[in-house]
């Protein structure tokens, strides 16, 4: 028996998350399987499988162009953002840093180098 709820493991007789006797029998009579899903797993091994998923994650959801209209993220809402802001061929030049801040004000909260960087290299010359 525990003298204090600091002192009780989940292989004391008395622990049990339902409120019964414990023992590792659940209410049904089968067997404890909780201890069967935890992997000892180094934090080496666990870090690079992590950040491998995370960076191919973000490389085919941000870095690459879309399929379906060959732009990225970025690009798609600075191009939204000048419709929006009636930013059209005919109409007389604004500043880029007017339209940055309409971006990252409404649609892109990331900083503006990224919008930058898009912006100028989207930019042609007629």
């Amino acid at each position: 028996m525990s003298s204090s709820p600091d002192d009780i493991s989940p292989h004391d007789s008395e622990f049990d998350e339902t409120g019964g006797s414990g023992g590792g029998n659940g209410q049904d009579g089968k067997s404890d399987t909780r201890d069967k899903d935890i992997v000892p797993v180094s934090i080496e091994d666990e870090m690079k499988s992590s950040y491998l998923d995370y960076a191919m994650s973000v490389i085919v959801s941000r870095a690459l162009p879309d399929v379906r209209d060959g732009l990225k993220p970025v690009h798609r809402r600075i191009v939204y953002a000048m419709k929006e802001g009636g930013y059209d061929y005919n109409r007389p030049f604004r500043k880029s840093a007017r339209i940055v801040g309409d971006v990252m004000g409404k649609y892109h909260p990331h900083g503006d180098t990224a919008i930058y960087d898009a912006l100028v290299r989207m930019a042609q010359d007629f």
